[in-house]
């Protein structure tokens, strides 16, 4: 029951954090006279297809520094982009999120997803809050995710990514998962574009 609560709350924050990810990127920087009045306009939801996995992360490594982490979501944007985002296990930090988000992910086999990644969006509990939550900074990168496994069977196996970027930070993950069914959920009754 506690493992469930956590998973729960986790897919809450990741939604929450995916839905800011897109704001932030459709928004561009925000100008020094923004503030309060921009945390009262309402949002418009970006993201079609939102899918919650859960297992261990053999390595999360975050522009040198490794952290665990037991839950991965994949999140694809009514626009196309695509989101791998895991909630870090950093006790100093409930808000240390990140992302490896690209473009025109594509799959090549049934059980194959590969993800070209563009940039990282990386959030914690410092940075600027809209609608209350922290928005991410985004950062261009390079790299590749790829994804074994298939949302329509409820099962995907592993996640790996890997990306650098521009100041030469790098970014790992390798996710197994433990077994579970994937939770997938369709926010928006249009078929995702993934080709």
């Amino acid at each position: 029951m506690r493992q469930s609560w956590r998973i729960s709350a986790t897919a809450l924050i990741l939604t929450a954090a995916i839905a800011g990810i897109a704001r932030a990127e459709d928004a561009g920087p925000a100008p020094a006279s923004a503030g309060a009045a921009d945390e009262l306009k309402p949002q418009t939801p970006d993201t079609d297809l939102f899918a919650l996995m859960t297992g261990i992360c053999s390595t999360l490594n975050v522009a040198g520094h490794a952290f665990p982490c037991r839950t991965v979501a994949y999140a694809h944007s009514v626009k196309g982009r695509a989101y791998f985002t895991i909630a870090l296990d950093d006790p100093a930090d409930q808000s240390h999120i990140v992302s490896f988000s690209g473009e025109n992910g594509r799959r090549t086999n049934e059980n194959l997803y590969d993800l070209t990644v563009d940039r990282m969006l990386l959030n914690s509990k410092n940075q600027p809050k809209a609608d209350g939550l922290p928005v991410p900074t985004v950062v261009k990168s390079a790299g590749r995710c790829v994804q074994l496994g298939n949302f329509a069977t409820g099962h995907v196996t592993s996640v790996v990514c890997s990306a650098t970027d521009r100041s030469g930070k790098k970014y790992d993950l390798r996710f197994e998962s433990d077994g579970s069914p994937i939770t997938v959920r369709r926010v928006n009754p249009s078929a995702p574009t993934i080709r």
